[in-house]
Formats: C-alpha cells, sequence, structure tokens
C-alpha cells in the first residue's frame, strides 16, 4: 500500500510541475482574449482566420480542462482516507493510479510543445533534390507520406501549389496542414531527406540515391515586423495546376516578392485571387518571421531560395530499402527497420523523438 501512495505522490508531482510549465493561467487568459474576438460582429468576415482562431479556442479548452480534470482527480487520489480503507479498496486504487498515470502519459508531450507558433498550422514545402527523374519521384514519396501523417492525426491539407515531373513525381509543392499543433509536430521535419534504393526509373535497375528538401514554415497571420506596401511585389500569372473550374483559364495565382530580402512565396490553387493572395501572403509572412529571427547565414539563404545542393548540408534522416532496409534519423539516432510503414505516415516516434531531444528543461 505504501508503495502505491508513493507512485501516486509523485504523479502528482509530476502533474504540478507540468502545470508550471504550462501556465494555465496564461493561456485562460488568451482563451478569454480570442472568446473575445468571436464575439466581434465581423468575426466571420475573413474565414480563413475565423477558423484558425474557433481551433485555437477548441484545442485550449481541451488542454486546460483536460490538465485540471487530470490534476483534480490525482489530488483525490492521493488524498484517500485510513489505511484500512484503502487496503479494501486497493485494488481499485491501483486501477485509477494507472489510468491517471496514462492519462498524464498522453497529455505530457503537449510540455514540448511550448514553442510561440507550435499551435499554429504548418506551411510544408517540397522540392525534388539532384537527380532528374529518381529525386522528383522521391519527392513525391515524401509528399504522400506527410499526406498520411496528416490523415492518421485527423489534420486538414490545403494545397498552395503543386509542380509535376516532366517523366514521373513531382519538382516541388507547397502545402498547409491544420490541425492541433500541426506546426509544433512538424517543424522539425525541415531539412534534407535522403532515399538510397534500386532505380525503378535505371534499365540496369541500379543502386541510386536521392535527395528531397522540406521547408517547414509556421502560418502566421500578422507579423511582428512592420512590412511595408511598398517592399512587396506582387505578379500575377495563370495557375498551371489543379483546382477547378476556371482556375487555369484566368490570372488567379500570385507570387508575392519581398523586396528588401528577395524572399518570394506564391499560391494558385485556390479558385480567386483575393484567397491565393491571402494564401501567399501568410506564406511569406512565415518566411520572413523565420528569416529574421535566424541567426544562422544558412538558414537565411534557404529561405531566400538561394540553396544548392551542396548548401543543403547533411541529411537529417535517410530511408534505405536496399541493399538492406533502415530508416535512420542522424539527429537522435531513431531508427525503424520497417521503411514501407514509415513512408505510409508512420512518422509520429521519429517526430517524439526530435521534441524530446529538443525540449528545453
Amino acid at each position: 500500500m505504501e508503495e502505491l501512495r508513493t507512485k501516486i505522490k509523485n504523479l502528482y508531482s509530476k502533474i504540478s510541475k507540468a502545470l508550471e510549465v504550462l501556465d494555465l493561467d496564461n493561456k485562460k487568459n488568451k482563451l478569454e482574449k480570442l472568446r473575445q474576438e468571436m464575439t466581434a460582429p465581423d468575426f466571420w468576415n475573413d474565414q480563413n482566420k475565423a477558423k484558425n482562431i474557433s481551433s485555437q479556442v477548441s484545442s485550449l479548452e481541451d488542454q486546460i480542462n483536460s490538465w485540471e480534470i487530470l490534476s483534480k482527480e490525482t489530488k483525490e487520489l492521493s488524498d484517500m482516507g485510513d489505511d484500512k480503507q484503502a487496503e479494501v479498496l486497493l485494488g481499485d486504487l491501483e486501477t485509477k493510479y494507472k489510468n491517471l498515470f496514462i492519462q498524464f502519459t498522453a497529455l505530457s508531450e503537449q510540455l514540448y510543445l511550448q514553442g510561440k507558433y507550435d499551435h499554429l498550422p504548418a506551411i510544408v514545402t517540397i522540392n525534388a533534390g539532384a537527380g532528374g527523374v529518381d529525386a522528383q519521384d522521391w519527392a513525391q514519396m515524401i509528399e504522400r507520406m506527410y499526406l498520411r501523417l496528416a490523415e492518421q492525426n485527423n489534420w486538414t491539407v490545403a494545397y498552395l501549389s503543386r509542380s509535376l515531373g516532366a517523366e514521373a513525381g513531382i519538382k516541388s509543392a507547397t502545402f498547409k496542414i491544420s490541425g492541433a499543433y500541426a506546426y509544433g509536430y512538424l517543424k522539425n521535419e525541415a531539412g534534407v531527406h535522403r532515399l538510397v534504393r534500386l532505380s525503378p526509373y535505371d534499365s540496369d535497375h541500379a543502386r541510386h540515391t536521392s535527395f528531397a528538401m522540406l521547408e517547414v514554415l509556421p502560418e502566421i497571420d500578422k507579423l511582428d515586423i512592420d512590412i511595408k506596401d511598398d517592399d512587396l511585389k506582387i505578379d500575377t500569372f495563370r495557375s498551371s495546376g489543379h483546382g477547378g473550374q476556371s482556375v487555369n483559364t484566368t490570372d488567379s495565382a500570385v507570387r508575392i516578392t519581398h523586396l528588401p530580402t528577395g524572399i518570394v512565396a506564391a499560391c494558385q490553387n485556390e479558385r480567386s485571387q483575393v484567397q491565393n493572395k491571402r494564401q501567399a501572403l501568410s506564406y511569406l509572412y512565415g518566411k520572413l518571421q523565420k528569416y529574421y529571427e535566424s541567426e544562422k547565414e544558412d538558414e537565411k539563404k534557404l529561405l531566400k531560395g538561394e540553396y544548392t545542393e551542396a548548401a543543403w548540408g547533411n541529411q537529417i534522416r535517410s530511408y534505405v530499402v536496399h541493399p538492406y532496409k533502415l530508416v535512420k534519423d542522424h539527429r537522435t539516432n531513431w531508427q525503424s527497420k520497417d521503411p514501407d510503414k514509415v513512408l505510409d505516415g508512420d512518422l509520429m516516434p521519429f517526430i517524439r523523438a526530435n521534441l524530446e531531444k529538443n525540449v528545453v528543461s
């Protein structure tokens, strides 16, 4: 019985420390401000902004309620009655403790998602590396992997642009993933992804190494820095992607260039020029925010599109399907011997390993 008491007290102590890190009072204040925004008469005039705020409110409500209920129930369990009464209920108490511990384990992942932008949607861009059709095919495999990951986590996906390869695969694709802490989970996936396999496009069926570059940015509606209208060059052009009736027959696609930095963002998959402009601006804001916060010149060059294959640096993860089967993250050494499962979207073990590695103690 004494051992169970100790376990319960330790659990309550961990929950109390977690609540300090999460700062629920601050989250409650933020929730109240968002709720006030939702009462504005013109709240739904901007559908995208309204949906984003509604999603934040729902996420904050779930987080606050879950932690408060967990804390309350664990405190009640730690304040159990006299030893005789506890001995009689020992089996029930152990079951209750196990359930609370499982809840804590699931919720504790939120401790790793306290970054400034972690709660925002993620804008993911995939670019095929050097290597022709093999690299473009690999880029499409990477694209499918993240779409499957989104599906498994009930995240929604909306394309900004997509460029097909001449023979197979894609040259590039940019899409927004929306859902609870989408950017927080995906931010560490940015970097070079390397594939080693027998090429299906080589007549000799030789082993090839292909690379794809992943960029992950938060979708930001408002910058912390001032951007002058004169600093933005806005071009319209005819969309080459899918998107529905009239998308490919009018100059609805939008490309926005921030002249001082040369950073470019584009969107072509919405039905109207206004919608494309709004999405392109969110994409641009994310790039600019990361650019001005970055202290490393190579990161700034990546955001400006000035990278070359050599400048990409070492790959963050390797996917080997021949001569053996292994997926290895070179930052955490987390591995899987089932590349097919990983390429089908089973990325959360790799993502969690990175979150745990990068969390600030």
